[in-house]
């Protein structure tokens, strides 16, 4: 995959994201039909509200086709919530979740926040393991029923 582009959310993005998130989370986790409508309530409050100064999403791209996404939101109190990281499965293991990753972070540090948080789940090898390599620390773990599975729900922090 070459010359894989990092530009800025558009809301033309949003019905893109909200499809990816449903289907691949529905494909390879079991989630239900819930999962989707969460996803374009956050895309939708993004849109609306989003404060341009203190708030970004990325839109991973190469050769026009989407390949990911991240989001850095404003949480309070100078700490920055990390959200919608996603990668196709065809753009996995090529360093582009480590690029996104390192973007986001960069943006909330440059924008003044001092930390940042993010919610996941266990099951999310990959992505964890990118968190923990990146020097965030598991806070908490706790068993969830969400999206109609059975999951491990994990909260994480970082220090920036």
């Amino acid at each position: 995959m070459t010359d894989v582009i990092l530009r800025p959310f558009r809301p033309e993005d949003a019905p893109w994201l909200v499809e990816r998130h449903q289907t691949l989370y529905a494909r390879d986790e079991g989630f239900d039909e819930s999962f989707g409508p969460l996803v374009a309530e956050i895309l939708q409050g993004f849109i609306a509200d989003h404060d341009p100064g203190r708030e970004a999403g990325w839109i991973a791209e190469a050769e026009g086709q989407r390949l990911g996404s991240i989001f850095c939101v404003d949480a309070g109190d100078r700490v920055a919530k990390l959200r919608l990281f996603l990668l196709v499965p065809e753009a996995r293991g090529l360093g582009l979740g480590k690029r996104l990753l390192s973007t986001c972070m960069d943006y909330a540090r440059a924008t003044g926040y001092r930390e940042m948080v993010l919610w996941t789940h266990e099951s999310h090898r990959a992505a964890c393991a990118l968190y923990a390599a990146a020097g965030w620390v598991l806070e908490e773990s706790k068993p969830v029923h969400s999206f109609g599975v059975d999951l491990v729900e994990q909260s994480w922090r970082i220090v920036l």
